[in-house]
């Protein structure tokens, strides 16, 4: 009887010291996992890391600020808000053209990946505008440029600046020199031919073995 119960455990306990010893030649098991990286983190359910269109999506290779600066420009562009700061710096004919494209598939998101530097200097994203019926990819380019800003005046109290100066005036302090600063501008986007998100994805499933897109240069 002894031998019987002896035999059925070795059945039921056998695939788990085979999994035991497999994790212990290993090295790791779930145990040794820190529990953040197993479980999701607020914000991460809606971010989608892969488009099926352009393909990965996110910062790439690209600075953290051109790409938060990217994003801005993309977001301004599918609200149709030509007056944003961001994209003040692009010529407004070219803007009005690029507003008119977009205006024709009724953008409603975008989604941005891709990004990597230029040989020029400039930082260009892969981006595709997403219409109800109708998409667009293109690649949007921004440069970090150098610009002169005026210094800030220094703030002062007029009453007690009153009350302490003498009764001969004295010479107004010198001018303190601009200071260069390097801003993110809006430099150009370059927009393919519309299409319809049924034909994406069409195509897509033909040519599953890599990104559909390809960069124009």
């Amino acid at each position: 009887m002894a031998g019987i119960i002896a035999l059925v455990l070795f059945f039921i306990r056998g695939p788990v010291f085979a999994q035991d010893t497999q994790e212990e030649a290993s090295g790791m098991s779930r145990g040794s996992i820190p529990e953040i990286l197993l479980r999701p983190q607020r914000g991460e359910a809606p971010r989608y890391p892969y488009d099926t269109v352009i393909g990965p999506l996110g910062q790439g290779e690209a600075p953290r600020e051109g790409y938060l600066f990217a994003r801005q420009v993309a977001s301004a562009l599918v609200a149709g808000n030509a007056a944003a700061p961001s994209l003040a710096a692009m010529n407004r004919a070219s803007l009005e053209s690029l507003l008119s494209v977009l205006n024709g598939i009724s953008p409603r998101t975008y989604r941005i990946g891709g990004g990597r530097e230029e040989a020029d200097g400039a930082v260009s994203f892969v981006v595709r505008f997403v219409g109800r019926e109708q998409g667009i990819t293109g690649e949007l380019y921004i440069r970090l440029q150098e610009q002169t800003a005026a210094p800030a005046a220094a703030e002062t109290d007029s009453t007690a600046e009153a009350a302490e100066a003498p009764a001969q005036e004295s010479a107004p302090p010198p001018a303190e020199p601009a200071r260069p600063v390097r801003i993110w501008v809006f430099e150009d986007l370059l927009l393919d031919e519309p299409r319809s998100r049924q034909s994406e994805d069409t195509e897509t499933q033909r040519r599953f073995d890599f990104s559909p897109y390809e960069r124009f240069f």
